[in-house]
Protein backbone atom coordinates (compact mmCIF):
# COMPACT_ATOMS: atom_id res chain seq x y z
CA UNK A 1 0.00 0.00 0.00
CA UNK A 2 1.19 3.75 -1.37
CA UNK A 3 0.85 6.08 1.53
CA UNK A 4 0.88 9.82 0.72
CA UNK A 5 3.92 11.49 2.44
CA UNK A 6 3.38 14.55 4.45
CA UNK A 7 5.57 17.38 3.34
CA UNK A 8 5.07 21.04 5.60
CA UNK A 9 7.21 23.43 3.25
CA UNK A 10 8.92 26.33 4.85
CA UNK A 11 6.58 29.27 4.71
CA UNK A 12 9.18 31.85 4.01
CA UNK A 13 9.81 29.77 0.88
CA UNK A 14 6.61 31.25 -0.65
CA UNK A 15 3.98 34.01 -1.05
CA UNK A 16 0.87 32.01 -1.30
CA UNK A 17 1.29 28.34 -0.47
CA UNK A 18 1.02 26.32 -4.19
CA UNK A 19 -0.18 23.20 -2.30
CA UNK A 20 -3.04 24.81 -2.11
CA UNK A 21 -4.45 25.89 -5.31
CA UNK A 22 -4.50 24.79 -8.87
CA UNK A 23 -2.38 27.05 -9.85
CA UNK A 24 0.12 26.75 -7.16
CA UNK A 25 0.25 22.79 -8.05
CA UNK A 26 0.89 23.85 -11.93
CA UNK A 27 3.81 26.03 -11.01
CA UNK A 28 5.17 23.24 -9.20
CA UNK A 29 4.67 20.83 -11.88
CA UNK A 30 5.63 22.73 -15.40
CA UNK A 31 8.46 24.66 -13.29
CA UNK A 32 10.29 21.25 -12.59
CA UNK A 33 9.27 20.32 -16.17
CA UNK A 34 10.67 23.68 -17.71
CA UNK A 35 13.95 23.50 -15.31
CA UNK A 36 15.12 19.90 -16.31
CA UNK A 37 14.18 20.86 -19.77
CA UNK A 38 16.07 23.92 -20.38
CA UNK A 39 18.40 24.22 -17.01
CA UNK A 40 17.77 26.61 -14.43
CA UNK A 41 19.49 29.65 -15.84
CA UNK A 42 17.51 29.91 -19.22
CA UNK A 43 14.39 29.67 -17.04
CA UNK A 44 11.75 32.15 -16.29
CA UNK A 45 8.69 32.76 -15.13
CA UNK A 46 7.51 34.04 -18.43
CA UNK A 47 8.17 30.89 -20.10
CA UNK A 48 6.33 29.37 -17.01
CA UNK A 49 3.38 31.58 -17.29
CA UNK A 50 3.10 30.49 -20.69
CA UNK A 51 3.34 26.73 -19.90
CA UNK A 52 0.77 27.02 -17.72
CA UNK A 53 -1.72 29.36 -19.88
CA UNK A 54 -1.62 32.22 -17.03
CA UNK A 55 0.60 35.46 -16.52
CA UNK A 56 3.94 36.47 -14.97
CA UNK A 57 1.75 38.39 -12.00
CA UNK A 58 0.00 35.34 -11.18
CA UNK A 59 3.39 33.31 -10.94
CA UNK A 60 4.91 36.05 -8.70
CA UNK A 61 1.78 36.17 -6.08
CA UNK A 62 3.17 32.62 -5.42
CA UNK A 63 7.01 33.07 -5.08
CA UNK A 64 9.03 36.29 -4.89
CA UNK A 65 11.57 34.75 -7.63
CA UNK A 66 12.50 32.26 -9.37
CA UNK A 67 15.50 31.49 -6.77
CA UNK A 68 13.32 30.94 -4.07
CA UNK A 69 11.46 28.93 -6.46
CA UNK A 70 14.11 27.07 -6.82
CA UNK A 71 14.98 26.44 -2.88
CA UNK A 72 11.54 25.19 -2.73
CA UNK A 73 11.62 22.35 -5.07
CA UNK A 74 14.70 21.43 -3.66
CA UNK A 75 13.79 20.98 -0.13
CA UNK A 76 10.62 19.44 -1.27
CA UNK A 77 12.83 16.32 -2.62
CA UNK A 78 14.92 16.33 0.33
CA UNK A 79 11.83 15.75 2.43
CA UNK A 80 10.19 13.36 -0.01
CA UNK A 81 13.59 11.57 0.07
CA UNK A 82 13.82 11.78 3.91
CA UNK A 83 10.07 10.14 4.07
CA UNK A 84 11.04 7.51 1.56
CA UNK A 85 14.51 6.73 3.44
CA UNK A 86 12.42 6.08 6.59
CA UNK A 87 10.05 3.50 4.67
CA UNK A 88 12.14 1.95 3.51
CA UNK A 89 14.30 1.01 5.62
CA UNK A 90 11.81 1.22 9.08
CA UNK A 91 11.27 -2.83 9.33
CA UNK A 92 15.38 -3.05 8.67
CA UNK A 93 17.32 -4.21 11.81
CA UNK A 94 20.31 -4.95 10.35
CA UNK A 95 22.61 -0.89 10.06
CA UNK A 96 24.56 -2.12 7.40
CA UNK A 97 21.27 -3.17 5.38
CA UNK A 98 20.03 0.12 6.30
CA UNK A 99 23.11 2.12 4.97
CA UNK A 100 23.26 -0.30 1.70
CA UNK A 101 19.81 0.69 1.08
CA UNK A 102 20.14 4.50 1.09
CA UNK A 103 23.35 4.36 -1.12
CA UNK A 104 21.93 2.96 -3.12
CA UNK A 105 18.06 5.59 -3.38
CA UNK A 106 20.54 8.12 -3.35
CA UNK A 107 22.81 6.69 -6.46
CA UNK A 108 20.15 5.05 -8.70
CA UNK A 109 17.11 6.73 -10.77
CA UNK A 110 14.27 7.57 -8.86
CA UNK A 111 10.76 6.80 -9.89
CA UNK A 112 7.92 9.11 -9.98
CA UNK A 113 5.97 8.94 -7.56
CA UNK A 114 2.16 8.29 -8.18
CA UNK A 115 0.90 9.90 -4.80
CA UNK A 116 2.24 13.66 -5.25
CA UNK A 117 1.03 14.20 -9.32
CA UNK A 118 1.92 17.26 -9.59
CA UNK A 119 5.28 16.30 -8.68
CA UNK A 120 7.32 14.87 -10.63
CA UNK A 121 10.35 12.85 -8.66
CA UNK A 122 11.92 11.18 -11.51
CA UNK A 123 12.63 15.18 -12.82
CA UNK A 124 13.07 16.48 -9.90
CA UNK A 125 15.83 14.14 -9.02
CA UNK A 126 17.75 15.45 -12.05
CA UNK A 127 17.16 18.95 -11.50
CA UNK A 128 18.57 18.72 -7.86
CA UNK A 129 21.70 16.58 -9.54
CA UNK A 130 22.82 19.13 -11.96
CA UNK A 131 21.23 22.17 -10.27
CA UNK A 132 20.91 21.49 -6.67
CA UNK A 133 23.61 23.29 -5.38
CA UNK A 134 22.89 26.49 -6.81
CA UNK A 135 20.50 26.55 -4.46
CA UNK A 136 23.06 27.07 -1.88
CA UNK A 137 26.09 27.89 -3.93
CA UNK A 138 24.92 32.08 -3.68
CA UNK A 139 26.17 35.21 -1.76
CA UNK A 140 22.82 34.88 0.14
CA UNK A 141 23.45 32.01 1.73
CA UNK A 142 23.91 32.93 5.16
CA UNK A 143 20.53 35.05 5.04
CA UNK A 144 18.76 32.19 3.84
CA UNK A 145 19.94 29.83 6.72
CA UNK A 146 18.74 32.28 9.13
CA UNK A 147 15.01 31.61 7.52
CA UNK A 148 16.15 27.42 7.52
CA UNK A 149 15.52 27.06 4.06
CA UNK A 150 17.97 23.93 3.86
CA UNK A 151 16.53 22.66 7.32
CA UNK A 152 15.16 20.02 4.79
CA UNK A 153 18.76 18.81 3.40
CA UNK A 154 20.34 19.23 7.51
CA UNK A 155 17.34 16.51 8.37
CA UNK A 156 18.47 14.46 5.72
CA UNK A 157 21.63 14.31 6.50
CA UNK A 158 21.10 13.67 9.96
CA UNK A 159 18.84 10.81 9.25
CA UNK A 160 21.99 9.31 7.25
CA UNK A 161 24.33 10.12 10.29
CA UNK A 162 22.29 8.22 12.96
CA UNK A 163 22.42 5.11 10.46
CA UNK A 164 26.25 5.76 10.02
CA UNK A 165 26.43 5.98 14.08
CA UNK A 166 24.32 2.52 13.90
CA UNK A 167 27.07 0.83 12.30
CA UNK A 168 29.90 2.35 13.78
CA UNK A 169 29.03 4.08 17.40
CA UNK A 170 32.02 5.88 17.64
CA UNK A 171 32.49 6.87 14.35
CA UNK A 172 33.37 10.76 14.72
CA UNK A 173 32.52 12.16 11.28
CA UNK A 174 28.52 11.21 10.92
CA UNK A 175 27.03 14.41 9.24
CA UNK A 176 30.58 14.71 6.96
CA UNK A 177 29.97 11.51 5.75
CA UNK A 178 26.45 11.63 5.44
CA UNK A 179 26.89 14.75 3.48
CA UNK A 180 29.46 13.19 1.22
CA UNK A 181 27.58 10.08 0.26
CA UNK A 182 24.82 12.44 -0.66
CA UNK A 183 26.81 14.97 -2.85
CA UNK A 184 29.31 11.79 -3.79
CA UNK A 185 26.61 10.12 -5.31
CA UNK A 186 25.16 13.64 -7.37
CA UNK A 187 28.69 13.92 -8.79
CA UNK A 188 29.53 11.01 -9.81
CA UNK A 189 26.63 10.53 -11.99
CA UNK A 190 26.63 13.78 -13.41
CA UNK A 191 30.58 13.24 -14.33
CA UNK A 192 29.30 9.48 -15.75
CA UNK A 193 26.87 10.99 -18.01
CA UNK A 194 28.52 14.30 -18.99
CA UNK A 195 32.35 14.24 -17.87
CA UNK A 196 33.37 10.46 -18.29
CA UNK A 197 36.42 11.22 -17.89
CA UNK A 198 36.54 12.08 -14.12
CA UNK A 199 34.76 8.79 -13.06
CA UNK A 200 35.60 5.45 -14.07
CA UNK A 201 32.36 4.82 -15.23
CA UNK A 202 32.38 6.38 -18.17
CA UNK A 203 32.18 3.59 -20.31
CA UNK A 204 29.55 1.30 -18.99
CA UNK A 205 27.31 4.53 -17.77
CA UNK A 206 25.96 1.75 -15.28
CA UNK A 207 24.33 3.34 -11.70
CA UNK A 208 24.85 0.29 -10.16
CA UNK A 209 28.71 1.32 -10.83
CA UNK A 210 28.59 4.36 -8.88
CA UNK A 211 26.36 2.31 -6.10
CA UNK A 212 29.28 -0.05 -5.77
CA UNK A 213 32.09 2.73 -5.30
CA UNK A 214 30.02 4.23 -2.75
CA UNK A 215 29.39 1.35 -0.47
CA UNK A 216 33.32 0.62 -0.75
CA UNK A 217 33.67 4.43 0.09
CA UNK A 218 31.53 4.34 2.57
CA UNK A 219 32.17 1.09 4.54
CA UNK A 220 36.16 1.70 3.98
CA UNK A 221 35.75 4.77 5.93
CA UNK A 222 33.65 3.28 9.14
CA UNK A 223 35.57 -0.26 9.36
CA UNK A 224 37.09 -0.08 12.37
CA UNK A 225 41.24 0.70 12.03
Amino acid sequence: MNLQPQIRMNEDLFLRNPEHTELGKNIIKYSIELIEKDGFEAFTFKKLAANIGTTEAGIYRYFENKHRLLLYIIAWYWSWLEYQISFQTNNVKDPVVKLKKVIKLLATTVQDDANTSHVNESLLHQIVISEGSKAYLTKQVGEDNKHQFFKPYKDLCAVIGVIILECRPKYKYPRSLATTIIEMAHFQIYFMKNLPALTDFGKNKEETEVVAFLNDLVFSSIRKP
